[in-house]
């Protein structure tokens, strides 16, 4: 589990086919910042712009990790295999960490399409197109990970081709995210509120206990 507070922002050093047919995967080299690697050890879980992924390999001297990431996961999220693109990072949740952002799973829910990212004022306007699947899911002020960040929904308009939401960006989270990299069209990961999903879930099923008066 995650809370996409972003805790470091990477860059991918290298990527490797793990094969030679278009079924096999690829095996990314990610740098890191100094000392971020030091509570790390073999196995354990990092999100890689929301996208959960286990550690393969240390090398502590050169402050890199390698993951290894299918066919599958690849054709799910988004820039997860362009060499020197960056990353957000952050470590799996620890039962005695705060849980400043939102619980996140750092399962990819579906790919969104910027927009919009420009000024306004002292902050950044993020606009950004939800495929059709995921727009039930939104809602205004509800919470919602791009790119592995948690943040704060604050406009939704349904269109034709899915749902348009509207974020406000303050200036620590454009400086310390790769989000201040993003430009219109850029492909963005996206995972939905875990509350909204058991929410739906519910519905669906006629769960939800009947109202009292």
């Amino acid at each position: 589990m995650f809370t996409g507070i972003i805790t470091g922002v990477g860059r991918i050093a290298a990527v490797r086919n793990l094969g030679s047919s278009s079924s096999h995967g690829k095996r990314l080299s990610i740098a890191t910042p100094p000392g971020y690697l030091d509570d790390v050890g073999l196995g354990d879980s990092i999100a890689l712009n929301g996208a959960c992924m286990t550690v393969t390999s240390l090398d502590s001297a050169q402050q890199q990790f390698t993951i290894d990431i299918s066919v599958e996961s690849l054709d799910k999220t988004a820039g997860l295999a362009e060499e020197n693109a960056q990353l957000n990072l952050e470590k799996a949740l620890r039962a005695n960490d705060r849980l400043g952002g939102h619980i996140v799973s750092g399962h990819v829910d579906g790919i969104g399409t910027v927009r919009r990212f420009a000024p306004v004022g002292e902050s950044w306007e993020l606009r950004v197109l939800a495929p059709p699947a995921l727009a039930r899911f939104l809602a205004y002020k509800g919470s919602i990970t791009v790119n592995g960040v948690s943040l704060t929904v604050n406009s939704v308009s349904d269109v034709a081709d899915g749902s348009e939401i509207s974020i406000n960006l303050i200036p620590h989270t454009v400086e310390n995210t790769s989000l201040g990299t993003l430009r219109e069209g850029s492909r963005v990961n996206l995972e939905i509120d875990t509350v909204a999903r058991y929410v739906e879930r519910m519905l669906q099923a006629g769960m939800l206990p009947a109202a009292t008066s």
